[in-house]
C-alpha cells in the first residue's frame, strides 16, 4: 500500500502514514461492525439451544437488533456516581475497548493481509491481552462500590490464573514452529500431519495443548461458564454495575472483539490460519480470507455452544482448574513437547 501511496507523487514517509493509517482503519472498522454482527448471531445460536426465536423484530430477522440496541445506549444518559473517581471512572471502558482492537495488528488474515507482521507477534499479543484486565480493574475500584470491587478483585486473580498456563501452552507451539511470528506459525502448520493436514490440532501432542488453549481463552475473555466477573447471582452485574450509556455499551463491544481475537488465536495457533485444512493445491483456490473468517466463525459457535449449554462455574472451581490443572499440565507438557523435538532432532 505503501508503494501505491508513494505513485501518487507522496514522500515515503507520507506514504508510509497513511498507508498505516488505512490499514488501522480497514480492521477496526470490519471488527467493529463484526462485533454488532456476532452479537446477532450469538443471541439467535442462545435462542436456538433454548427452543426461543431471539432477535427478530427489528429488520428482516431481527437481524439490526445490534445496531438498534447501540443507538438506544448512545441516546441514554451517562451517570456517574458521586462518590466514584470521576476520571478513571471514564478512562477506563476506554482501555478496554482500544487495548481490544489494538490486539488485532499482528493477526494474519491471509498470507498479505496483516498490519504489522512483527517478529515478536506472539509476545504482542500476550503484552495486549494482559492490559485488558487494567479496564476491569480500574472500573471495579473507581466506581467506589461493593460489588464491583468484588469484581475487580476476582478478575485480577483469575487473569493471573489463566494467563500462566496459556504461556506455557503457548511456548509448545513455539518451540515447534521456531518462531513467535504468527504469520512463520500459521507457515509451519501447512502439510504437518501425513504431509496433508494444515494445522497443529492434529499433532497428538500438541491437540491436548489445543483443548486447554480454547478453555483457558474462555476465562481469559470471562465468557461462560467463566464469567464469575459479572456473575449476575452475587455480584449483581460485577464491574459494570455502576456503568450507563456509551461507557457501558464500549465494555460490551470490547467484550466481544476480544472473544473474537481468541476465536482468531484457536485458527492461527492450532487450526492452520488462512490455509485450508488439507494441503491440497485445488483447495488453495479459495482466498486465505475466507478460510480465516470461516474458521473465526466456527469458534465463535462453540463459545456460543458453551455459553448456552454449561452453567457457570463457582469461584473455587474456577481456581483450581487453573492451578491445580492446566497449571501443572501444561508446564509438564513443555518438558515432553521440548523432550521429542530435541530427541528427534528438530532443533538441529
Amino acid at each position: 500500500m505503501t508503494a501505491f501511496f508513494q505513485s501518487l507523487g507522496l514522500s515515503f514517509e507520507a506514504a508510509w502514514l497513511l498507508s498505516t493509517v488505512a490499514g488501522i482503519l480497514l480492521i477496526a472498522f470490519p471488527v467493529m461492525l463484526a462485533v454488532a454482527i456476532v452479537i446477532y448471531f450469538d443471541r439467535k445460536i442462545w435462542a436456538a439451544m433454548a427452543l426461543r426465536k431471539g432477535p427478530n423484530v427489528v429488520g428482516p430477522f431481527g437481524i439490526l437488533q445490534s445496531f438498534a440496541d447501540g443507538l438506544k445506549v448512545f441516546l441514554q444518559e451517562t451517570i456517574i456516581p458521586s462518590a466514584a473517581n470521576k476520571g478513571l471512572f471514564l478512562i477506563a471502558p476506554i482501555i478496554t475497548f482500544t487495548v481490544a482492537l489494538l490486539a488485532w495488528a499482528v493477526i494474519p488474515f491471509s498470507a498479505t493481509a496483516i498490519l504489522s507482521n512483527i517478529n515478536v507477534g506472539l509476545l504482542y499479543i500476550l503484552a495486549i491481552s494482559s492490559l485488558g484486565v487494567y479496564g476491569t480493574v480500574i472500573a471495579g475500584w473507581s466506581s467506589n462500590s461493593k460489588y464491583p470491587f468484588f469484581s475487580a478483585m476476582r478478575a485480577s486473580a483469575q487473569m493471573i490464573s489463566y494467563e500462566v498456563s496459556i504461556g506455557f501452552i503457548l511456548i509448545c507451539v513455539v518451540l515447534w514452529a521456531g518462531s513467535f511470528n504468527l504469520q512463520t506459525i500459521v507457515e509451519a502448520q501447512k502439510g504437518h500431519v501425513f504431509g496433508i493436514i494444515n494445522g497443529f490440532v492434529a499433532n497428538p501432542l500438541l491437540f491436548p495443548m489445543w483443548v486447554m488453549f480454547l478453555i483457558s481463552g474462555m476465562a481469559e475473555t470471562q465468557r461462560a461458564p467463566f464469567d464469575l466477573t459479572e456473575a449476575e447471582s452475587e455480584l449483581v452485574a460485577g464491574y459494570q454495575t455502576e456503568y450507563s450509556s456509551m461507557a457501558f455499551a464500549l465494555y460490551w463491544l470490547g467484550e466481544y472483539a476480544n472473544v473474537l481475537l481468541m476465536c482468531a488465536l484457536n485458527a492461527v495457533l492450532f487450526w492452520g490460519g488462512y490455509l485450508p485444512p488439507l494441503d491440497i493445491p485445488v483447495l488453495y483456490a479459495v482466498p486465505g480470507l475466507v478460510w480465516m473468517l470461516g474458521k473465526i466463525l466456527f469458534f465463535f459457535f462453540i463459545f456460543s455452544w458453551v455459553k448456552a449449554t454449561v452453567p457457570r462455574y463457582r469461584y473455587d472451581q474456577l481456581m483450581r482448574l487453573g492451578w491445580k490443572v492446566f497449571l501443572p499440565v501444561s508446564l509438564a507438557w513443555v518438558v515432553i513437547v521440548s523432550g521429542y523435538l530435541m530427541f528427534t532432532g528438530h532443533f538441529a
